[in-house]
């Protein structure tokens, strides 16, 4: 579940560069259609197939605190971050910034747990610092590879990952992974669409266009987003965040293969250096 999800979102990425930086889709607008109409057809999945608890969330005032907050912070400040971080850059790189989330969810189990960092977790961090010093700035200090506002939004949409990963698993134990996947995803796109509405589209469409934002949403938000939610119930936040990494990879290569985006040498040993943190943290399981 967890590596099916990872390259669904690694295709979405590159897919999201495409609408945004080659047909003038807005950003805002595609996160509005995208949390709706996903969240309908989750909705309508769990209605057919009579899925337990679908509704019982309602009927619990903590729980609905909960799913706002999970909505707000979680689900759709991860998506907008990051496709921002695209927009303002590319799928590789805001993918690989993103990335930098296992290691805060990392330091803040250790925080919570009260324990102190190991040798393994110190090295994850110090290969992340690396890592993102390398891929923003190319091995030159004197500059930044990608702009600022794109360096914000990749490494917001990092902490939004943390947030997402982990917010949610009290929820999700109560609830099931589906009712409050389905019900983040429609108050998001709700509360959304006060600042891009959906019928305001805007871009050139044509069917390279439909079938992206189709993906996107079937397959990288509907099913995607449940899939990975799902696997951190089953085998945890660290476990779940080892295996999608292969999100970075699949949309480096796609990004760099389709896209023709530059990517030199001092970005490949950076993405490397954030990605393996992935796999020194799942040490700490």
């Amino acid at each position: 579940m967890a590596l099916t999800a990872a390259v669904f979102w690694g295709i979405s990425g590159t897919l999201g560069q495409f609408l945004f930086q080659q047909r003038g889709v807005d950003v805002k607008w595609l996160i509005t259609i995208r949390l709706l109409l996903s969240g309908i057809i989750l909705l309508g999945y769990g209605y057919f197939s009579k899925y337990p608890g679908l509704w019982t969330i309602w009927k619990d005032r903590k729980s609905i605190l909960g799913l706002v907050i999970f909505s707000i912070t979680g689900i759709t400040a991860v998506q907008y971050t990051y496709f921002e971080a695209i927009n303002h850059s590319n799928a590789a790189t805001a993918t690989v910034l993103q990335y930098l989330g296992p290691v805060l969810i990392a330091i803040f189990l250790s925080i919570k747990y009260k324990r102190l960092p190991t040798g393994l977790d110190t090295l994850a961090i110090l290969l992340a610092v690396i890592g993102t010093y390398l891929l923003v700035t190319g091995g030159d200090f004197r500059q930044l590879n990608i702009t600022r506002t794109a360096m914000i939004f990749g490494l917001a949409s990092a902490v939004t990952l943390a947030v997402y990963t982990l917010q949610p698993i009290s929820l999700m134990n109560k609830h099931g992974a589906l009712p409050v996947l389905t019900w983040g995803m429609l108050i998001g796109g709700i509360l959304f669409s006060f600042i891009s509405p959906p019928w305001s589209v805007a871009g050139y469409w044509d069917l390279s266009s439909y079938l992206s934002a189709a993906f996107i949403i079937i397959f990288a938000t509907a099913l995607a987003f449940l899939l990975y939610l799902k696997a951190v119930q089953l085998i945890g936040a660290q476990k779940s965040s080892l295996l999608v990494s292969a999100e970075p990879l699949a949309a480096t290569m796609l990004a760099v293969f389709w896209l023709n985006v530059p990517f030199g040498w001092t970005e490949w040993i950076g993405s490397f250096c954030i990605v393996s943190t992935v796999f020194l943290l799942s040490k700490m399981e």
